[in-house]
């Protein structure tokens, strides 16, 4: 697409966003836009993952398409990314239920400790269920945190990605480094 969306005024556009996770996620979306020669407003939004530009005529879609890429950022006509079928979608809550089965074990030994009840699971059993979170529910973090680092900017993805995975990591190397008896806490 290099003219304007349909469906919208002339030098007006509405995209949809796509990897924005906080609000300088924004900011950086918003910068990105304003910088195109011909654009004179840009506003985004975090909730709806939308933006709105107002610009000159000879500004494209792909051109605005083209900033935000370079941002770090995913941008498609509204259009097309409201056409997805929503019956074909993930439910947004799968992940929630995942993290919540799989950390529910890790956590149980805090909440009966209140009673005086001690009891833990073994070191190894503790990774295996701590690993999937870090990993596969926890790799949006790396992915924007990614986007981020080649965008040569900093963003709350980064960030936990970074926290957690020294975390992760020295909780390992302290599983492997104990010798003998009941593996460590991780």
């Amino acid at each position: 697409m290099s003219t304007s969306l349909a469906g919208t005024a002339a030098g007006k556009f509405k995209l949809g966003i796509e990897g924005m996770t906080c609000a300088s996620c924004v900011g950086r979306v918003e910068k990105a836009l304003l910088k195109v020669p011909g654009v004179s407003t840009a506003s985004v939004n975090l909730a709806t993952e939308k933006a709105t530009v107002t610009a000159l005529s000879g500004v494209s879609f792909a051109t605005l398409a083209a900033a935000v890429d370079k941002a770090g950022y995913v941008a498609m006509p509204i259009e097309a990314a409201s056409a997805a079928p929503a019956a074909m979608a993930s439910p947004q809550w799968w992940p929630v239920l995942a993290g919540t089965l799989l950390t529910l074990p890790l956590l149980l030994p805090m909440l009966l400790e209140l009673f005086g009840i001690e009891w833990a699971l073994g070191g190894w059993a503790q990774l295996a269920l701590a690993t999937p979170v870090q990993f596969w529910l926890g790799a949006r973090f790396y992915r924007a945190g990614w986007k981020a680092v080649k965008a040569r900017s900093g963003n709350m993805d980064l960030l936990v990605a970074l926290g957690t995975t020294a975390a992760y990591g020295l909780s390992v190397v302290l599983l492997w480094k104990h010798t003998g008896g009941d593996t460590p806490d991780l």
